[in-house]
């Protein structure tokens, strides 16, 4: 089982931009599928973006469509999640997550349901002027 760190995570004004980077410190992410998840204050936590292990097939939730991100580079053990025109409201905690291939059914139930078995300590993103 992986283990995994996140880190890019800052303070940036509304329109900004900020990568986020999930690398699993032990283990390879190669047959993993990976997701980006948040939680912002007083809210529940929500899936923001999920990545397949190896053929590029992407989900992203529709409030970041155009806006966000999702990539991996499996040579590096590391997905990356690429944040632009930020608004107040992508303010909270981030946590990357992965399941192994075998596990998921759809990106999309990844996401939704956040279904993972391996998850990262988070990294705070705050958004204000």
């Amino acid at each position: 089982q992986v283990q995994l760190v996140e880190s890019g995570g800052g303070s940036v004004q509304p329109g900004g931009s900020l990568r986020l980077s999930c690398t699993a410190s032990i283990g390879t992410l190669d047959y993993y599928a990976v997701g980006w998840f948040r939680q912002a204050p007083g809210k529940e936590r929500e899936g923001v973006s999920c990545i397949s292990s190896s053929d590029g097939r992407t989900y992203d939730l529709d409030s970041v469509k155009g806006r966000f991100t999702i990539s991996r580079d499996n040579a590096k053990n590391t997905v990356y999640l690429q944040m632009n025109r930020l608004e107040p409201e992508d303010t909270g905690v981030y946590y990357c997550a992965a399941d192994v291939d075998s596990h998921i059914t759809t990106l999309q139930t990844m996401c939704d349901q956040q279904r993972a078995i391996s998850w990262g300590q988070g990294t705070q993103v705050t958004v204000s002027s």
